[in-house]
């Protein structure tokens, strides 16, 4: 499974378990390691494109596009989403499925979890996921043109202090990837490392519902 697929074309359920989890493609390979972890072999993934998150506003109608298809083959779906920019519409949508969604407002805040990120209050900080490293050029550094515009660079990132690489993993190249990521926004770097927060907490206990 490499990125680009999961940026370009999501993850395809195998069909074979009885619980559904609905995901973004840039949460696949921590959902992965999650349920191969614990051995839940009850619960198939299937994963949208990550680069939705580049038109926010085309998410809770991909996620209603995605449960109704799979609807009469699991037991239950649940959507590993947060809010992630779409203004309490996905909440609206899977509320009207009667699909149990992941709380927060994006995955930078679940991963830290909720509480503890919102207590930071944190406003000028620019995150990262490993994913979102691994990927950096195709979601930040050319949609927003700073390949063909580096000058651009200080009215995007101007008013922010830091990059937070949020680690899922102790992976020493991705860190050093991050760095480097920072470097070239002109920030300050800080590592954290979140592991799975408040995703994993959520998937154990739809796990065992």
């Amino acid at each position: 499974m490499d990125d680009t697929t999961l940026r370009d074309h999501g993850v395809k359920p195998t069909g074979e378990a009885r619980v559904l989890l609905l995901a973004c493609g840039a949460l696949a390979r921590e959902i992965l390691d999650i349920l191969n972890t614990a051995g839940w072999a009850h619960m198939d993934l299937k994963c949208l494109p990550a680069i939705l998150h580049n038109s926010p506003a085309d998410i809770p109608n991909a996620v209603r596009k995605a449960v109704e298809q799979h609807r009469t083959t699991y037991e239950k779906i649940y959507v590993v989403y947060a809010d992630c920019g779409t203004g309490g519409l996905l909440q609206q949508t899977c509320d009207t499925l009667g699909v149990e969604m992941i709380a927060g407002p994006h995955c930078y805040s679940f991963f830290e979890g909720n509480v503890v990120f919102e207590a930071r209050g944190e406003m000028t900080c620019f995150y990262l996921t490993d994913f979102l490293v691994r990927q950096f050029d195709a979601f930040v550094n050319e949609p927003l043109g700073l390949d063909r515009h580096p000058e651009l660079r200080d009215m995007y990132f101007g008013h922010y202090t830091t990059l937070v690489y949020q680690a899922q993993t102790d992976d020493a190249e991705l860190t050093a990837k991050a760095k480097d990521c920072a470097t070239r926004l002109g920030l300050d770097f800080e590592r954290r490392f979140t592991g799975y927060g408040d995703m994993q907490r959520a998937i154990t206990s739809w796990a065992k519902a």
